[in-house]
């Protein structure tokens, strides 16, 4: 008992002395990098995006095999201690092209998700803010182009700027930014009308002040959960588009061409298509983990 009214005296003299007895100040970031930390599933996802990411810059440089270059004296070779992946019907070694195809898979992936969400943004956001006839026009627009088919959009696209990386990058922004125009939009009209939009139109800021300042900063927890959702669509599509045919085309790979040309061979060596369908699901499934982790991390409601 007479520990217990030490304890309550101090505390007292704390806060006498004005000293802070409470929990220290967590800024939002960091109050929502500590959850993310906290969430198990999510960081392992995370782990396994850096050693993809690392291994598709570095990886074909571990071994003394060029992505391209044919041994037609060892096809179709199974892994080994030599071919550490085997090697395919051409006698390239898969170990090499594996991570040459990551390289190309990770930067369609990034940079057309990039690209959706700076095209979403901007058409969004300033449909949202100003309203009127332009917000009606883009709604109407967005509307007539997400009735169509996707595959059909994308091979249209194609057939005019043709095939490659490039073209699959562009094909993929020009289809993506909708639904993250009307992401953004609907966040444009909840925040413009908020407290602290109506404080800074008072004191006279102009409307890119108000967009670039205010609304989009508020925005940047969805954006960025957007985004890393984004990522994993477009490798899975431009997986499909390569499987198919009208992807990535020679010399070029990834591992939706990689995926391809295994499963021509997956009743006699199935490791041809084993092997790279096991990235393009865990680095999928890695995405989507981390970013529902990101999702709850950066939730205000969620915080403590």
């Amino acid at each position: 008992m007479e520990n217990t009214l030490n304890k309550f005296e101090h505390i007292g003299k704390d806060i006498e002395q004005g000293e802070n007895v409470s929990r220290p100040s967590v800024g939002y970031w960091s109050d929502a990098w500590r959850r993310l930390k906290q969430n198990k599933l999510a960081m392992i996802g995370l782990v396994i995006i850096i050693i993809y990411v690392i291994m598709a810059i570095f990886g074909e440089s571990m071994v003394s095999f060029n992505f391209r270059s044919n041994d037609y004296e060892n096809m179709n070779i199974s892994p080994n201690s030599v071919h550490w992946f085997g090697t395919d019907a051409l006698g390239r070694d898969l170990w090499a092209r594996v991570w040459a195809g990551a390289r190309i898979s990770l930067m369609i992936g990034l940079v057309s998700a990039v690209m959706q969400m700076t095209l979403g943004v901007l058409v969004g956001g300033v449909a949202g803010y100003f309203g009127g006839m332009f917000d009606l026009i883009v709604m109407r627009v967005t509307e007539i182009l997400d009735s169509i088919p996707f595959l059909v959009f994308v091979i249209l696209i194609m057939m005019v700027v043709g095939s490659g990386v490039i073209p699959i990058i562009i094909a993929f922004a020009l289809t993506g930014w909708i639904a993250m125009a009307r992401l953004v939009r609907g966040q444009v009209l909840q925040l413009k009308e908020q407290e602290f939009m109506l404080a800074a139109k008072s004191m006279g800021a102009s409307s890119f002040r108000l967009i670039a300042k205010h609304l989009i900063p508020n925005m940047a927890g969805v954006l960025i959960v957007t985004l890393t959702m984004k990522i994993p669509q477009a490798i899975f599509a431009e997986a499909f588009l390569s499987y198919i045919g009208i992807g990535v085309m020679p010399p070029q790979t990834s591992w939706g061409q990689l995926a391809n040309l295994g499963a021509q061979n997956m009743q006699v060596f199935p490791y041809q298509l084993l092997i790279p369908a096991f990235f393009i699901s865990t680095m999928m499934l890695s995405l989507q983990i981390f970013g529902d982790g990101l999702r709850d991390a950066l939730d205000p409601k969620l915080r403590k």
